[in-house]
């Protein structure tokens, strides 16, 4: 057996109840519950990306949230070092890593194995993501296509962010992003040693939750929040200017929305990403444990019984 304990992850869409079924895991099998998402990394957006609340954290140990400032551009590669990091504290403190969060990226290389593709130079990040804002990720996607067709054709013409990272890459290395992903790390932990579940719900009942989990973001202080965030004047191109909702908030607090506009816009964003989020699991975690809410019993017991198996 691996010297890293066994795992469970639990990856689902925003508002699918990941936060709750984490915490009641961790409490019934003595766990620690680690952070997948790559917004609740931001110590400035604890209301905008419904990171736990202050007594779930207390409830059980909670790592990686709120950890980095928002004006820092976090990556996957650093949450797989600072991730290995939470792993060897919970295999020496003999509890079991809950890994939960809505990041597919993250949980893909972290059963994968991530390219050690080089730093990019700022000037080139910058040029790219700011491109993406004035020219629109069709127009990326037709330029990388011309420079790097094998790269495109995997990529959707409005997956602005990863055309982006297509192009950074090509431009910064002059080596195509997916001959780069041919060069794989070895995985940190492979999904043989961990029991992974897909939280699955009903698209309706998962679009009703996105549009009155935004209302309480709202009553819980979002737009101040939203507020504190535009007092940083940060950079549009940073990763944590698209939590989700935020720009719209933004947009309000600069006059460009209504009140009513930001929210109803903020809305219709959480549930599109939702909607990503589900069509990625089901792309690419077809092997996972996918749960409904009322096999939750029956999942304990099958988590208990990997458990046993993987600890004798």
């Amino acid at each position: 057996m691996s010297a890293l304990p066994p795992a469970i992850f639990l990856m689902g869409p925003t508002a699918s109840g990941k936060t709750a079924f984490a915490l009641e895991l961790a409490q019934e099998f003595g766990g620690v519950i680690i952070n997948a998402d790559s917004m609740q990394v931001y110590a400035e957006l604890r209301v905008i990306t419904n990171r736990p609340a202050p007594e779930d954290e207390a409830a059980a140990p909670h790592r990686l949230y709120g950890f980095r400032p928002a004006s820092e551009a976090y990556s996957t590669a650093l949450w797989l070092k600072d991730l290995a990091l939470a792993l060897n504290e919970a295999a020496a403190e003999r509890k079991l890593p809950v890994i939960v969060g809505g990041t597919g990226l993250y949980f893909k290389a972290l059963t994968e194995g991530l390219s050690q593709i080089p730093a990019i130079p700022p000037g080139v990040r910058q040029y790219y993501r700011l491109a993406a804002q004035e020219r629109g990720s069709p127009a990326l996607h037709g330029e990388l296509a011309r420079r790097d067709p094998n790269t495109a054709y995997r990529l959707r013409p409005s997956d602005s962010q990863r055309i982006v990272r297509a192009l950074e890459v090509l431009e910064a290395t002059g080596k195509p992003l997916v001959e780069w992903q041919a060069e794989r790390e070895p995985p940190l932990l492979p999904l043989s040693q961990t029991y992974p579940i897909s939280l699955a719900i009903e698209r309706s009942e998962l679009y009703r939750r996105c549009d009155e989990r935004f209302e309480a973001m709202i009553e819980n202080g979002a737009i101040e929040e939203a507020r504190s965030i535009e007092a940083l004047a940060l950079s549009p191109a940073l990763p944590s200017m698209r939590a989700v909702g935020l720009r719209q908030l933004l947009s309000y607090l600069c006059g460009e929305l209504s009140l009513e506009d930001a929210a109803e816009a903020a809305k219709t964003a959480t549930r599109n990403y939702a909607k990503r989020q589900l069509s990625w699991a089901n792309s690419n975690f077809m092997s996972w444990n996918s749960l409904y809410k009322q096999q939750i019993e029956r999942t304990k017991e099958e988590i208990d019984l990997f458990l046993k198996k993987a600890l004798t």
